[in-house]
């Protein structure tokens, strides 16, 4: 039975892992809320190598329209200004001299549609790859059966394996409930 918690244990970390997954690609779809994980995947030339924002200045937001981006050094302000512009997040970034400031243009009709669209793909692919676990977790029970394990043991460790991958799906689900709403709030 070891075997099969064994299993099972590895099937719920990747499992886990994939949820992570989701919600980090969930949260860089922006919901015309400013955010500051929205300059998450930017990196700035600082001194000739590529670094993340976040490591090169502070990013906060002032109000649910406008992200700040203050930098540790002033040198950095145009190296900065233009990572985000190159970025080609759809940011017009302002600089004035201290700091930068990034004002989130409100989304329309249907660029929100297309958003609840890429969420929805992002939770797909999420499910897909919960699916792949348990295929693969199941073959591995059903090798533990031919290598002697008793058949009643592996039958109910197939139960639990869907049971695990029912309450997956089902936050991977409540995470692109939340993501919609967000979306299509105004």
């Amino acid at each position: 039975m070891s075997d099969i918690k064994t299993v099972l244990e590895s099937a719920k970390s990747q499992m886990e892992k994939t949820i992570s997954h989701l919600e980090s690609e969930l949260s860089k779809i922006r919901a015309g809320k400013a955010n500051p994980s929205m300059l998450d995947s930017i990196f700035v030339d600082y001194y000739g190598a590529k670094t993340t924002l976040g490591n090169v200045a502070s990013v906060n937001t002032q109000d649910s329209r406008t992200i700040l981006v203050q930098p540790w050094e002033k040198s950095m302000l145009t190296p900065i200004e233009k990572a985000i512009q190159a970025a080609n997040l759809g940011f017009n970034p302002q600089n004035d001299g201290v700091l930068i400031r990034i004002i989130v243009p409100p989304l329309t009709e249907e660029r929100r549609k297309d958003l609840v669209k890429t969420s929805k793909s992002c939770g797909e692919d999420a499910k897909v790859s919960l699916r792949t676990i348990r295929k693969e977790s199941i073959d591995k029970i059903k090798a533990l059966q031919k290598a002697g394990l008793p058949e009643d043991e592996a039958k109910g460790g197939e139960v639990k394996m869907q049971s695990i991958i029912d309450e997956y799906v089902s936050k991977c689900e409540k995470h692109l409930e939340q993501k919609e709403k967000e979306i299509l709030t105004v």
